[in-house]
């Protein structure tokens, strides 16, 4: 059983294991013709539960050909360019190589002593991210597991600094926009915050936070004796795309001595952006901001990251433990990330964002998420043109939001069933998957365009096999209602 240990004993074995692994995968990309073959967990689970775990076989060729009954056959492929459903990317090649360089040496981000220069290379990179923020000579911050995390850790870090300021806990409040994540309530009960203490901001046409609707809440809450505790800024919600007003944002959320979190976590590409950083400005006012390099940045699930403007700010974040931090190391300036982290044992994701940047460059990252950002344009033009369908907004970054119409007039329930139906047939034949969402109870169809190989071609053969399916849908509704 030792020899299926790597070490530097057994290194042919891992070349040869890893190899056959990588050429499974490259052929498995190769002949993909579609982003999901449509199966459904009926018919793949009983291959699951088939496998026996306490009969191993003994054999790693052996079990990737199991694998490719159980996993790669039937696996959803977000390189093909007609997969157009959630904030999935392909992802670029210097950070898959990163990931089995990492999985390797298995460095942990914790201490020094289980990192050494990975410690650093996270630390640079948390610096120039910082920096591309414009968060100033005294910032800081870790990487995470993704943005639920990212925003945890932000809300956290804003809780315990205004209960240093003597806030009442059951007083504080979170302002939100109504557009905004569900990992902001989320980490609100996590925190022991009270059901109510988030507070949705309405949205305009545009689903950005309203001002003046940010305004009134603030001040109804000063006048109720609460404490506002922290203003989540959206740069790039999940449905939309949309980015708040940020300098407006910020401006209220200083006068009101309230913690400023951007979650930047989908919008952060523009940080890299030639053509438009510009989207983000006033993100530089913020105390603390999420970044998902593995939504706009071609990263590999998973390497997030959660910046602050102040490093002292982290230390409510900070633990000693005798065995593996204890005070003195800090005295030693011994740089471990386990006093920034909410995790221990962490992987060493900053390495994959550390090679694709020393290989593709800032810029060549950048060229991308505009490609992807001018294609969002041309697929709104499509839609907008179009009279099968109806799209919600312009947008901002790389999402669309649009429904299929019929004909002629039809109810609203029907309408919701008929694409309901379209997505699902859409996804059950596996020639292309898209996204759903709600807005003001209808249901909504979405394309989140986060590969640079899709086209407008791609687009519009999408749009004609959603729309047949809602028609055939629709036909055969009408034809059981005949008498």
């Amino acid at each position: 059983m030792r020899s299926h240990l790597l070490t530097g004993t057994t290194t042919r074995e891992y070349r040869r294991s890893v190899v056959d692994g990588v050429e499974r995968v490259a052929a498995r990309l190769a002949a993909t013709d579609r982003p999901f073959t449509g199966i459904t967990p009926d018919a793949l689970a009983p291959r699951v539960d088939a496998i026996d775990l306490d009969r191993p076989l003994g054999d790693t060729a052996a079990a990737l050909d199991e694998l490719e009954a159980v996993y790669l056959r039937d696996a959803v492929y977000f390189h093909h360019p007609r997969y157009l459903a959630h904030l999935n990317c392909p992802v670029a090649i210097p950070a898959v190589a990163a990931e089995a360089v990492l999985s390797a040496v298995n460095s942990s981000l914790d201490t020094w002593d289980q990192s050494a220069g990975a410690t650093l290379i996270e630390r640079r990179l948390v610096a120039w991210t910082a920096a591309r923020i414009g968060l100033g000579p005294a910032a800081d911050g870790v990487f995470t597991s993704g943005g639920t995390q990212s925003n945890l850790h932000a809300l956290l870090l804003a809780r315990e600094e205004a209960l240093a300021r003597g806030a009442d806990p059951a007083a504080l409040r979170v302002f939100t926009s109504e557009c905004g994540h569900f990992s902001v309530q989320k980490a609100a009960k996590l925190l022991g915050l009270g059901p109510g203490a988030v507070i949705a901001v309405p949205c305009d046409h545009d689903k950005r936070m309203r001002v003046p609707a940010l305004a009134r809440a603030l001040e109804e809450c000063a006048r109720a004796g609460l404490a506002p505790m922290a203003v989540v800024a959206t740069a790039g919600t999940t449905d939309f795309g949309s980015i708040d007003p940020l300098p407006a944002v910020a401006a209220l959320t200083a006068r009101h001595g309230a913690w400023l979190h951007v979650d930047a976590a989908y919008g952060c590409g523009l940080l890299v952006s030639p053509t438009r950083r510009h989207l983000l400005a006033g993100i530089e006012h913020a105390d603390s901001v999420t970044v998902d390099f593995h939504k706009s940045f071609f990263q590999p699930v998973s390497s997030s990251a959660m910046l602050v403007r102040d490093s002292a700010a982290l230390r409510h974040a900070t633990y000693h433990a005798d065995y593996l931090n204890p005070r003195r190391a800090a005295a030693e300036r011994i740089p471990n990330q386990v006093d920034k982290s909410l995790q221990t044992t962490r992987r060493f994701d900053a390495l994959k964002l550390w090679l694709t940047l020393r290989v593709m460059g800032a810029d060549g990252v950048g060229a991308l998420f505009d490609d992807l950002l001018d294609l969002a344009e041309q697929g709104w033009k499509v839609l907008d043109a179009d009279p099968r369908f109806e799209v919600v907004a312009r947008p901002a970054l790389t999402t669309l939001v649009f429904r299929w119409l019929p004909p002629h007039p039809t109810g609203p329930a029907l309408i919701d069933r008929a694409n309901l139906h379209a997505r699902a047939a859409l996804f059950a034949s596996g020639r292309a998957v898209v996204a759903g969402t709600t807005v003001h109870s209808s249901h909504y169809l979405k394309f989140t365009l986060l590969n640079p190989n899709t086209t407008p071609a791609d687009i519009e053969a999408v749009l004609d096999l959603l729309a047949a399916h809602a028609d055939r849908y629709l036909e055969e509704e009408s034809l059981v209602r005949v008498p």
